[in-house]
């Protein structure tokens, strides 16, 4: 790999705290507002600030380097980040960070956060939840998920108010290991963002790798230096299917 590529992937990895959060999707399409129904909107006093998921009425998912920015609630049940009924749309959050988290470089990026109150769950109310693995996963290289999120649709350019969504290719675990200089931490997933034009460009952190049948397998985690036209690196997300003991232990007590 050239010099420069191998000096850059170094430093990303020692400032990807700084540099994963926002929320942008490259070549995505607007989602149907009767689907992706888990999708939240994760923020802060100043609005958004990352994605998340639904996965039942007490919490959403989201990524750990996401709490870098103070968040303070989760919006469910709207597609559009301008049609927001606070009353009943809005919920505080508990946070519960993977114990393991330091930074997203060394993996463990991962956090749940426990609604103030249950979610209003019901297509009524445009709010439903994601199913997680139900035991490790390993998706196949040539299989095809999707990611979700709000935010820029290309590099410098705007932000959307309408949740955008695109497909993206599973890399396999040795080509990516590979491409990140054997840098990657433990637990990671790695779709889009290397030999393909869609994917995640520096964000749409917290927000969900969807595979399968309608499965939440990854959380998106990092990417390469900001870098949306994907020369270099795949995508990383961690893989949820080797958290399910911590994440089904914090459901089931309904707290940290």
């Amino acid at each position: 790999m050239h010099a420069l590529t191998k000096f850059l992937l170094l430093q990303l990895l020692t400032s990807l705290g700084r540099q994963a959060l926002g929320g942008e999707i490259i070549k995505g399409k607007t989602v149907n507002k009767n689907s992706m129904l888990f999708m939240a909107s994760v923020q802060n006093h100043g609005g958004h600030v990352c994605g998340g998921f639904l996965i039942s009425e007490d919490f959403v998912m989201t990524a750990a380097h996401c709490d870098n920015s103070n968040l303070v609630s989760v919006v469910l049940g709207t597609h559009n980040l301008k049609k927001i009924n606070n009353n009943t749309m809005r919920y505080g959050i508990q946070k519960c960070k993977h114990p393991l988290y330091k930074k997203a470089a060394l993996g463990n990026d991962i956090m749940l956060l426990k609604l103030s109150k249950k979610a209003r769950v019901g297509k009524k109310q445009r709010i439903m939840p994601i199913r997680l693995p139900s035991w490790e996963v390993k998706p196949k290289g040539n299989e095809t998920c999707s990611v979700a999120g709000w935010g820029l649709t290309k590099t410098n350019g705007k932000t959307v108010n309408e949740l955008q969504v695109a497909k993206v290719p599973i890399v396999n675990p040795n080509t990516c290991q590979e491409l990140w200089e054997n840098r990657l931490p433990a637990n990671v997933i790695c779709a889009g963002g290397y030999d393909s034009t869609s994917g995640f460009c520096q964000g749409d952190s917290g927000g969900p790798l969807v595979c399968g049948e309608n499965e939440a397998v990854g959380v998106v985690s990092f990417n390469f230096r900001a870098n949306c036209d994907y020369p270099n690196a795949p995508n990383v997300y961690t893989d949820v299917s080797k958290f399910l003991p911590w994440i089904k232990r914090i459901l089931k007590k309904k707290k940290c």
